[in-house]
């Protein structure tokens, strides 16, 4: 760092009795009181370059032989005054970067002018801040950090915007240069504590090199911190990705209190300066897509929903996560939630729904790109290849989300807390060719059956409506056909989707488990079916049947194949006997005789 040395004389001050003062052959004739502390001082040497100490001295009426004059509002306090009344003395003082705001401020309220004497030391002041302070980098940060304690009078004079566009200017020169870090340095390249907020996030940590400047303004507060940001930003020549590094390396610095203590609900921890550092953070983020991590996002959004930020900066985190929702994983999306319920699934529901607002359906059948290729193999259209490629993208992004929200529903369904209708509003949230499979989905929806056991009959076939039988795997079905918490009219579809599928695949038709058939037979009061019952197609029971399934238009389209020539069952008595010895087998003939 730098420094200048004005005056040659040796320092002549000293302490008597709680009073400095200054060895000298002339008899002192002024006091001056700095914030409880005095000075017996001479009125010749400070006089002849301070103006304002002329004009004291001139409106103050002199009682006795010694002048006193009181500066209760001295900017800098002891310290610097004394700086200014030695630089008068000519006794040699040292500027640098800790200490020159402070100096320039003082010397401003003393009035040490040009215009008083040549030379004076608000020029030279002046002279070492801009040849030498704002030249270097870590000179201009330290400068820029001192003028916190005083804010006005640094705004004043220009040294504020100064050093903030001077540290600007090299960020923007250097935007990856390592060796003009101080902090960089200091840490030897290693930035395991830094970047503990977005760690997990690989792509960014490989620019952590490259964010030398980020982890040296991480040192500020956000007030300045935010100017200076801005002022980068508006200089258009740093990447966005480091623009999203820098806030994060921030934000690991000041944030983590706030994020430890997250589900808490402790109110007392939520004040104005979090709200302040957190929404001023999420103003600075970058727009392009991907400059920062949708991890990171959602712990900002963690964050906001502690401290109480502003609507307005949840929704802009918020839609920001739904641009790259595909890359979250479930812990990311579990915001927690103070009105009763363990997570806040509103702000996720917004989150799906802005998700599906970017995309639209999965991509089209290769057609038109194929009429195209027969009118010319030469001339592809490459805006339609384009607008494939992205489609397809699209379609691929709402399949990993298809995922991601179905281990969401596994997490979120253990709350006790948890309504039945933002349990269905989540699993509806994504469109049907999202889940390839439903074997996440049925998890999801075992855990919040056998986690809320008070639903109604009607309450747990709304839930188990969203679930597909066709898409279950054959664990899955083997599963749910002995889950005793499902409607029976599920564990019917199950069924008969598994005949049907071994009808397809030409598979050995077995006997149904023995424990299959004791679960049916135990639960024959619910729906008024017996296994008895359906070994008989003759019997009332069938017709029950009939109508029980006949009540869902969807159960409808899962137990008939409208490309075959099968009829409805209660039509068709040997059709109905052949399905049902799959499941109920009939007795031998062996056994008949």
């Amino acid at each position: 760092m730098k420094f200048m040395k004005l005056g040659s004389r040796p320092d002549t001050f000293y302490t008597t009795e709680a009073v400095r003062s200054v060895s000298s052959e002339v008899s002192s004739d002024l006091i001056i009181q700095v914030k409880g502390s005095r000075y017996l001082l001479h009125k010749f040497p400070l006089l002849s370059k301070c103006l304002r100490l002329q004009s004291l001295c001139s409106e103050s009426p002199e009682t006795s032989a010694i002048q006193l004059i009181k500066l209760s509002d001295f900017p800098g306090g002891v310290e610097a005054f004394e700086l200014c009344a030695k630089f008068c003395y000519g006794i040699t003082i040292t500027l640098s970067a800790y200490n020159i705001v402070s100096i320039r401020c003082a010397a401003e309220y003393l009035q040490m002018t040009e215009d008083v004497d040549k030379g004076n030391l608000i020029y030279k002041v002046e002279v070492f801040l801009s040849s030498c302070i704002l030249h270097g980098w870590r000179d201009s940060i330290v400068t820029l950090q001192t003028t916190k304690a005083f804010p006005i009078l640094s705004e004043d004079l220009g040294i504020t915007s100064r050093c903030i566009e001077a540290i600007a200017s090299k960020v923007l020169a250097n935007p990856v240069k390592v060796s003009l870090s101080q902090s960089y340095s200091r840490r030897g390249g290693r930035d395991d504590q830094l970047m503990s907020i977005g760690s997990e996030s690989h792509r960014h940590s490989k620019h952590a090199n490259k964010v030398w400047w980020g982890e040296d303004l991480a040192e500020m507060g956000i007030d300045l911190y935010w100017r200076s940001m801005v002022a980068i930003k508006s200089g258009g020549k740093v990447p966005g990705n480091l623009i999203g590094d820098a806030l994060r390396i921030y934000a690991s610095r000041w944030l983590p209190t706030v994020v430890s203590k997250c589900g808490d609900g402790d109110d007392s921890e939520v004040d104005s300066k979090h709200r302040l550092l957190l929404e001023s953070i999420v103003s600075l983020l970058p727009g392009e897509k991907g400059a920062v991590s949708c991890s990171f996002l959602l712990k900002l959004l963690k964050a906001a929903n502690i401290v109480k930020a502003s609507s307005s900066s949840k929704t802009d985190l918020a839609r920001r996560v739904a641009l790259q929702l595909e890359e979250a994983t479930v812990g990311d999306l579990l915001v927690p939630c103070t009105n009763g319920m363990i997570y806040n699934v509103d702000v996720v529901l917004f989150i799906l729904e802005e998700f599906m607002l970017q995309g639209s359906s999965p991509p089209r059948n290769g057609g038109r790109l194929e009429r195209r290729r027969s009118r010319s193999t030469e001339g592809v259209d490459l805006e339609f290849e384009e607008r494939r490629r992205s489609s397809s993208a699209s379609h691929s992004c709402k399949l990993k989300v298809g995922k991601l929200v179905d281990g969401y529903l596994q997490e979120i369904a253990k709350d006790k807390n948890l309504p039945l209708s933002k349990f269905i509003a989540v699993a509806e949230a994504i469109p049907e060719f999202s889940r390839v499979e439903h074997d996440d989905l049925y998890k999801a929806i075992d855990i919040y059956l056998k986690g809320h056991q008070e639903l109604n009959k009607s309450e747990r076939k709304r839930v188990c409506r969203v679930l597909d039988c066709k898409k279950l795997s054959v664990e899955a079905c083997i599963h749910a056909a002995q889950n005793e918490m499902l409607p029976l009219r599920v564990i019917v579809q199950v069924l008969f989707r598994e005949q049907a599928r071994s009808n397809m695949a030409g598979g050995q038709v077995t006997e149904l488990p023995n424990n299959i058939k004791v679960l049916l037979n135990g639960r024959q009061t619910e729906d008024q079916w017996s296994v008895s019952g359906l070994k008989s197609p003759k019997s009332s029971n069938v017709s029950t049947l009939k109508m029980k399934l006949g009540e869902s238009d969807e159960l409808d389209d899962n137990f008939t194949d409208k490309s075959s020539n099968v009829k409805p069952f209660g039509m068709v008595t040997s059709r109905s006997k052949r399905i049902f010895s799959r499941f109920w087998p009939i007795r031998s003939t062996s056994e008949k005789k």
